[in-house]
């Protein structure tokens, strides 16, 4: 678990670099790939759907 979570931690930091700098590039993008595969088999899999499920409701009863 401790391994897993300095995983996370060291791709999330990563990845806001490489967005931060703005040359989101292939390897670039493979880190953030390999965040969200992370991010899936972790514990806050869970907390993270529940909060985009949450999010998109509220964007789509939104009426323009």
């Amino acid at each position: 678990m401790a391994i897993s979570i300095s995983v996370i931690v060291l791709l999330l930091i990563l990845a806001v670099v490489f967005m931060r700098t703005g040359a989101l590039k292939i390897p670039h993008a493979l880190v953030c790939v390999m965040l969200g595969f992370c991010l899936a088999s972790s514990s806050m899999a869970p907390t993270i759907q529940n909060g985009l499920t949450a999010t998109a409701d509220i964007v789509g009863s939104l009426r323009p």
